[in-house]
């Protein structure tokens, strides 16, 4: 029975995310739970195609990530693949009608990582939209369960979200990006010499991104509202500790939340959620 091979597949998925990011976990975990399954597929399937280019360094990576964009067409042609996690992606694609336009751009930035590339500024937010801003929409899609009128209304602040994580991950594995993968993604930029000035410009693009994102997440829909805002705080909080470091040391040092200052973080953002102080 095929429902058996779909379990499997969520439960693929599910323990992908949960081996990979504890703070998305989380942020799942208190989203209601018809959306639980949903938004793991998302996620097993955008960490499945980074870790290709990311950690397959011992491969053809532009074999494999012509290979994942084969395998996605064809499991959502299909409606099945025996990768229980493009299985389980392309079950959530036709459940919530999430557009080829969202995960085409999405497999695009990836395809971006094959090459060492400095980014200017078009590059720069073609990379920002394809690896986060689309993900975030395909996550809206599920939390607006159809509603195309929530969707529309709540896309711009999704697409900020997106782009506020991602930031703070560039800024967060700056060390691994540019002297282990040969990466630059924020444009014009030394980072050989990179200065208190350029992280603190950085930063406030990053900090509007995270005031716009909190107008939408104020506005989504019940279910998905606390778990969200929970990965929202758990990042604006990351970011906090980054502003927080100086320049060279961002540079040289992987800044992190340890996994046993995550539950106090949980709880705090839970309180806010509770009593509306978002």
């Amino acid at each position: 029975m095929k429902i058996l091979f779909d379990n499997l597949s969520a439960s693929c998925s599910k323990k992908t995310t949960q081996l990979y990011s504890t703070s998305f976990s989380l942020g799942i975990h208190f989203l209601k739970t018809g959306f639980h399954e949903p938004i793991y597929g998302i996620y097993g399937f955008v960490r499945l195609a980074d870790e290709i280019v990311d950690s397959f360094h011992d491969y053809d990576k532009a074999y494999l990530m012509e290979k994942i964009r084969t395998d996605t067409v064809e499991a959502i042609r299909d409606g099945i693949s025996i990768n229980p996690i493009l299985n389980s992606f392309q079950k959530v694609v036709h459940t919530y009608n999430i557009e080829w336009e969202l995960i085409d751009t999405f497999l695009k930035s990836m395809e971006m990582d094959l090459k060492k590339l400095v980014h200017n500024s078009d590059s720069y937010e073609q990379y920002i939209l394809g690896s986060a801003e689309v993900v975030g929409l395909m996550c809206l899609r599920v939390f607006s369960e159809g509603d195309e009128k929530i969707y529309q209304e709540l896309k711009p602040f999704a697409m900020k979200l997106g782009a506020a994580f991602q930031k703070v991950n560039f800024l967060r594995d700056l060390q691994a990006d540019y002297l282990q993968l040969g990466r630059t993604y924020f444009p014009g930029v030394n980072f050989d010499h990179f200065s208190q000035k350029e992280k603190e410009a950085i930063q406030k693009e990053i900090e509007e991104d995270f005031r716009d994102a909190l107008v939408g997440i104020k506005r989504l829909p019940t279910g998905a509202r606390r778990g969200v805002y929970l990965a929202y705080y758990y990042y604006l909080k990351l970011f906090i500790r980054i502003k927080a470091t100086p320049a060279e040391k961002v540079m040289n040092a992987r800044i992190r939340i340890p996994d046993y200052n995550k539950i106090g973080l949980m709880f705090r953002s839970l309180v806010r959620h509770q009593f509306d102080l978002l």
